[in-house]
């Protein structure tokens, strides 16, 4: 790069003390105010030069007595978005430059990061509500330090050009704050105002509002019981008051159709108290810029309409992340007392047809989201990539994802050295897929349960946004081994790119490997609903010996038929049938008449079941852990149907009771692989029953049982092998109860446990996995 000569005219004169020091930046250093922070600390420092973006981070020449102390001083006080990758510095010749400017970016065919989309700044928020404020109620403020990012960046450098805010010419106000270093938004790409900037409506029927009236209307509608459709920052919401059970319920026949708990949004953590316990960590991921969707457990007699979560202990409370939704709460209505939220909560759920994409555009909601929808309230400011709330959980000092989308992604993940660019397809279920650049990894946003045309047309949009986006070209494809998943077909109908199927546990094993850069063989527990096993069978309770140069099956629960395949993970009760038949033989059918299951199965239904259990091509044979908990659920009545992924055994979890330290008999069989047998342990489930065991001391010792298995066959394998280094990962593992659990006795055993902290442990992190794995293999030449 050769600068002009404002910036380096090449002084013969300068003096031999003066420095000139060129610093190359990476990471997420667009969009964040380092530009202007560098300035300042230039002009503090006496220096002159320039600051930058290139395509890949950003530049920086200083040049005076003290540029040594500027680069001392540099990463002391860093803009609280700014996230330091890599610092290359070299000293070069001082050419005489007279001031320190910031210039233009320069593209030079690299790569650089770019920030997850932040949540409204306290800056921002305090003008919002300020009457004197020229921004007062203006829907789309922001500033540097928060905003969209991820979903308006079409490309980079992170400029405006670059970016959906194109379309909106800065008024002379707006572009004098983007020009000054000394102003908060200074170069903030999404600046705007009410003069120049996007702007709201809201319609219902063939009635519009805009500007403030849209928001009052949108209030209004919400007050009076109506389903609202909100456009968001990363997509639509379907937003009802979620104490107006009438509108609830409606909400949940129209668009859900299953008992999976509604998201909602509270004005203040003071709101969310009245309805749920918040600890000082769950209060801070609350508050944090990501504002993600927490699960908290209820209050014990906290009335709440059935229909926002049905039989949960637990609720997904977020708080608001746009200006939109504090002026949803807070824009002052004729009549109301001043600076009382307008609602105690929004139910505020993915605005989508059911299993379908979230859907981002005007036009499209209409089409979609009419049959839910009452109203609707549009913007106008384009939606480039479309992402989810995500949802985490606070369980014994770790924040878990369960969900990993807005305010997270594209926020990579450090690989530890550099390596090949791979894609990775991720599986079916919570599909994401994630890319490999450098030394990083990048993890699409959920993009959902690859189950129709419309979530793989959404795969293949992010896929080729984040590919541009990070100037990404795969020399390889890793995928699920599953012949029938969406993800594996579409990544092995790709041309002129090899292809590597990487089995489904030894990727989950892989996402926790490359979070913790763990290089060596570990033992790998992993416990799910199921995954293609290397032999054609549903495996899902593993324990391998697993490294970057493959894996071993140790160890696993006891396989048992699974009667009609997908059908029993849709229906617990099939798989209880299965367990107890099983372990009880030929008096399955007389212990299940004792207990009354055999009225509530009904007789024929049960009859017809034991008919196809021991056909393995209508019932194959399943190691799941997923499916031993829905057995039990089902076993103690808590849910014989899953009209969601895991109900059964959330249910399950829920009923636990305290201070109960029992578990039941089960055994390990010595074979390759070794096998736990549950058998017992059904069978003991049956008797105390039988004997009118309470439900929630069943349920806790079947917990305490699964435990203390899973700690034995851990500590037999240690025993053979030395390795101390154990990787816990799975969606069984969002069970916070056996988490803790296995987690304590490993620690007091010596040994290390590992689990999912930046991806989750269900089938979003499989895709991190399947990418670390295939770029090991391809730096090792296998």
């Amino acid at each position: 790069m050769t600068p002009d000569n404002r910036l380096c005219p090449m002084n013969p004169h300068a003096s031999s003390s003066v420095k000139r020091i060129r610093i190359e930046i990476t990471g997420v250093v667009q969009g964040v105010g380092l530009r202007p922070y560098v300035y300042k600390l230039a002009l503090s420092n006496h220096l002159t030069g320039f600051v930058m973006n290139s395509s890949g981070g950003v530049v920086v020449e200083v040049e005076g007595r003290t540029a040594d102390a500027f680069v001392d001083e540099f990463l002391l006080d860093l803009p609280p978005l700014a996230r330091i990758m890599t610092i290359h510095k070299e000293e070069t010749t001082p050419c005489g430059a007279t001031e320190f400017l910031i210039t233009s970016s320069l593209d030079e065919g690299g790569s650089t990061h770019v920030s997850p989309d932040i949540s409204i700044c306290d800056d921002c928020l305090g003008e919002l509500l300020d009457p004197v404020d020229r921004r007062y109620l203006y829907p789309f403020i922001n500033c540097i330090n928060c905003g969209p990012r991820y979903s308006i960046t079409m490309s980079v450098p992170y400029d405006r050009p670059n970016t959906t805010m194109a379309a909106f010419s800065m008024c002379s106000r707006c572009l004098t704050e983007y020009n000054d270093p000394a102003d908060r938004r200074f170069h903030a790409q999404p600046n705007a105002c009410p003069e120049c900037g996007p702007h709201l409506e809201f319609w219902h029927q063939d009635r519009c509002h805009t500007g403030q009236a849209a928001v009052n209307a949108a209030i209004g509608a919400l007050k009076q019981g109506r389903i609202l459709a909100i456009r968001g920052l990363g997509g639509f919401h379907l937003a009802v008051d979620a104490e107006a059970a009438e509108a609830v319920e409606r909400l949940r026949k129209l668009k859900r159709k299953n008992n999976k708990p509604f998201a909602l949004m509270a004005p203040d953590i003071e709101q969310i108290r009245r309805f749920c316990a918040v600890s000082d960590e769950e209060e801070r991921l609350l508050k944090a810029k990501e504002r993600p969707v927490v699960l908290l457990e209820r209050k014990t007699g906290v009335v709440f309409p059935e229909h926002v979560a049905p039989a949960t202990p637990c609720l997904g409370f977020m708080l608001p992340y746009t200006p939109v939704h504090h002026l949803l709460f807070f824009q002052p209505i004729a009549g109301d007392i001043p600076g009382r939220p307008n609602f105690s909560a929004l139910v505020m759920t993915s605005g989508n047809i059911s299993e379908e994409p979230i859907v981002r555009e005007n036009k499209a909601a209409v089409e979609k989201l009419s049959g839910s929808a009452d109203a609707f309230l549009f913007h106008n400011r384009d939606i480039f990539m479309r992402v989810d709330d995500s949802v985490v959980r606070h369980n014994s000092g770790q924040t878990i994802f369960l969900r990993r989308a807005r305010g997270y992604v594209p926020a990579s993940i450090s690989l530890g050295s550099t390596g090949p660019q791979v894609l990775a397809c991720g599986a079916d279920l919570k599909n994401t897929f994630a890319l490999t650049r450098g030394d990083a990894a990048i993890v699409s946003q959920h993009i959902g349960d690859m189950e129709n045309f419309e979530t793989l047309g959404f795969f293949e949009e992010t896929l080729r946004n984040l590919k541009a986006v990070y100037r990404v070209t795969p020399e390889a494809i890793a995928h699920d081994l599953h012949p029938g998943y969406f993800s594996t077909r579409w990544a092995l109908e790709q041309k002129e790119v090899n292809k590597w199927g990487v089995q489904h546990h030894y990727a989950h094993i892989g996402s926790v490997m490359a979070e913790k850069g763990l290089r060596n063989r570990v033992i790998g527990i992993v416990l799910d609903g199921s995954g293609y096993g290397t032999d054609g069978t549903v495996w899902g309770g593993e324990f391998m010996l697993a490294g970057p140069a493959g894996f071993e099956r140790i160890a696993r629960f006891r396989p048992v038929p699974l009667p009609g395949g997908e059908a029993a993970v849709r229906k617990p009760w099939m798989t209880a049938v299965s367990y107890v038949w099983s372990a009880a033989g030929n008096s399955a059918v007389a212990r299940m008449d004792s207990l009354g299951l055999t009225e509530r199965y009904g007789p024929g239904n049960i009859e017809n079941l034991l008919k196809i259990t021991g056909d393995a091509a209508l019932s194959p044979l399943s190691s799941g852990a997923g499916r031993l908990f829905d057995a039990v659920s089902s076993l103690l009545g808590f849910s014989d149907i899953n009209t969601y992924e895991g109900e059964a055994a959330i249910a399950l979890e829920a009923a636990v009771s305290s201070g109960v330290d029992e578990h039941y008999p089960y055994a390990i069989i010595e074979a390759m692989p070794a096998e736990i047998d549950f058998s017992e342990t059904i069978l003991n489930i049956l008797n105390d029953l039988e004997n009118q065991t309470g439900r929630g001391v069943i349920a806790a010792k079947f917990h305490n049982t699964v435990a203390k298995a899973v700690l034995e066959m851990i500590r037999k394998i240690h025993a053979d092998t030395g390795i101390s280094d154990v990787v816990l990962t799975g969606g069984v593992f969002q069970n916070r109860i056996l988490l803790r659990k296995i987690t304590d006795g490993l620690n007091i055993s010596g040994l290390t446990p590992h689990i999912n902290t930046l991806v989750p442990c269900n089938d979003g992190g499989i895709s991190l996995g399947q990418a670390y794995l295939l770029r090991e293999r391809l730096k090792r030449g296998l």
